[in-house]
């Protein structure tokens, strides 16, 4: 019975992909800052973990309570909505050592591992905001096009070892708490300047009828990467990024 890794399972995706797993007779390890047992079904195939993808130690310890895993999924990821003008150094920071450090960090600690046995999957999940620009997302897209990057450059270092990496790359969900999570780093508000800027596109999300992305269509996107060798590098999840990534 094979065994998946997931970071950042308090709720949203991470918590969808790890039910998933689990409903498909997968060992699960849910990763969270603050482990909630309730958050997820009781299982003997789960295990939930403390884990801060921030802390060195945190990941030290998560690896070798773990045990040996098949699969990676970098899920973990904090959100940032502000003008660059309107964002602290310190939130800068907080967002790239999260969302890209982070995942470099737990892609080395299970790398060595995978390259022994000559098998493993590494799946990090981004955005399909890397894909077209948009407004007051400046700082997280740079985060996350930087992992699109990583991943893409790893996945060849790593051909000769039979590990694959993949990318999962979500549209807009708004039945996640990404965007609660977007504004507490807005640090008082916007910067003046922007005020109206921000008006706008926050009434443009209120108002629209676009197509969303789910849970559900992640933690899908999520099976196929794992699961099938001959899934794309780059696979889209949601009706909004499938959209995207056909136009």
């Amino acid at each position: 019975m094979k065994t998946i890794l997931i970071t950042g399972c308090s709720s949203g995706f991470g918590l969808e992909i790890a039910k998933h797993f689990l409903n498909h007779g997968w060992n699960v390890i849910a990763t969270m800052r603050a482990p909630r047992e309730d958050a997820l079904p009781r299982s003997d195939r789960l295990r939930v973990l403390p884990l801060d993808v921030t802390d060195p130690q945190s990941i030290s310890r998560l690896i070798a309570d773990a045990g040996p895993v098949d699969a990676l999924v970098n899920n973990a990821g904090v959100g940032m909505l502000n003008a660059l003008e309107g964002t602290s150094m310190q939130a800068a920071r907080e967002v790239f050592e999260t969302n890209t450090l982070g995942t470099i960090a737990m892609t080395q600690a299970v790398i060595p591992q995978f390259r022994e046995r000559k098998s493993g999957v590494i799946v990090n999940v981004t955005s399909t905001v890397t894909l077209r620009p948009l407004h007051l997302l400046s700082v997280y897209t740079a985060s996350k096009a930087a992992v699109n990057a990583l991943t893409e450059s790893l996945a060849l270092e790593l051909e000769p070892f039979h590990i694959r990496v993949r990318l999962v790359l979500p549209g807009r969900a708004p039945e996640t708490r990404f965007g609660d999570n977007a504004r507490s780093r807005m640090q008082g508000g916007f910067h003046e300047a922007y005020t109206d800027l921000a008006q706008q596109v926050f009434s443009r999300w209120a108002q629209s009828t676009d197509l969303v992305t789910r849970s559900t269509d992640v933690a899908d996107a999520v099976w196929q990467a794992v699961n099938d060798p001959a899934s794309p590098m780059r696979i889209p999840a949601g009706a909004d990024a499938l959209a995207l990534a056909a136009a």
